[in-house]
């Protein structure tokens, strides 16, 4: 217990000093361990090196501060350890697949990488793509439940199911799953499966319109089979990129699944790339 006790000390101690310059003799110090064990527990423990880890972080915050804020990118360079904006370019590029510019001027997709914490297991250290987005109010027409949290996790696959069997399924396309619970403190919450909605269209008998309100959007990407690909991002996304998360929090009390068409991928569902993302609303802390 006392190895694992070390080792998030010395984690704590790579958080806490994040924008300043770290040293494997500072940390190990610090976590009373020769650096060499430290380095070689660390790496097994955490399936990657000290510096892979720092670097990791440091570019994670990097760009969650350059999507942000409007602080200079040379600046948030110099913040995170970088002495020239060329390679700060290079390493970042080589971490989010887009450049720092694209992120701040078009929006790219940067990547998340949670910081580990020690119980009785390491969690956290995951890579997450996502972006942020503005979107405006949008309209769906879909098919709705009101479920119980308690048991969300047998009745949804059920609704779906249910939907998927009946006529329902050709009147709409299966666009997105929408999680409602506008008062976010209740033990209940409304489920849709929805798509757009078309004002020229007839509102065919046992579905609904929902207007979705204008939010900033967290959008991750999940790429995988289902459900299993979306349940994995689902928890990551709350048990380490919101608790971790420096820049925002939960906005309001929607969450959104939006699937591509099964029909373009080679298994369904089952494809090994089908793609999908959740979408989460957030404001600035």
């Amino acid at each position: 217990m006392r190895w694992m006790e070390c080792i998030g000390e010395a984690i704590n101690y790579i958080e806490e000093n994040i924008t300043q310059e770290l040293t494997i003799e500072s940390i190990a110090k610090k976590a009373l361990i020769s650096p060499f064990y430290f380095q070689k527990g660390f790496a097994m423990l955490c399936g990657f090196t000290v510096s892979e880890y720092i670097r990791c972080r440091r570019l994670a915050l990097a760009g969650s501060e350059i999507m942000a804020t409007d602080e200079k990118i040379i600046d948030i360079a110099i913040k995170y350890g970088y002495d020239s904006p060329d390679s700060f370019t290079k390493s970042f590029t080589r971490f989010h697949g887009a450049t720092p510019t694209a992120v701040r001027k078009s929006g790219a997709m940067v990547k998340s990488f949670a910081p580990l914490k020690i119980k009785f297991t390491l969690e956290g250290g995951h890579s997450m793509d996502y972006r942020i987005i503005e979107k405006e109010a949008f309209t769906v027409i879909g098919l709705s439940r009101v479920f119980q949290y308690e048991n969300a996790m047998e009745v949804v696959p059920e609704l779906w199911a249910e939907f998927n069997k009946s006529e329902k399924c050709d009147q709409i396309c299966s666009t997105y799953g929408i999680n409602i619970d506008e008062s976010m403190s209740g033990n209940e919450f409304e489920y849709l499966i929805a798509d757009n909605y078309n004002a020229a269209m007839d509102i065919p008998e046992g579905f609904v319109t929902k207007v979705i309100p204008k939010y900033t959007w967290a959008v991750f990407t999940c790429k995988g089979a289902m459900p299993q690909s979306m349940q994995d991002v689902n928890k990551k996304i709350f048990s380490e990129w919101l608790p971790n998360c420096k820049d925002y929090e939960i906005a309001a009390g929607y969450c959104i699944e939006m699937y591509h068409n099964p029909a373009e991928y080679p298994k369904g569902l089952q494809d090994e790339n089908y793609y999908s993302e959740m979408w989460i609303p957030v404001k600035r802390k």
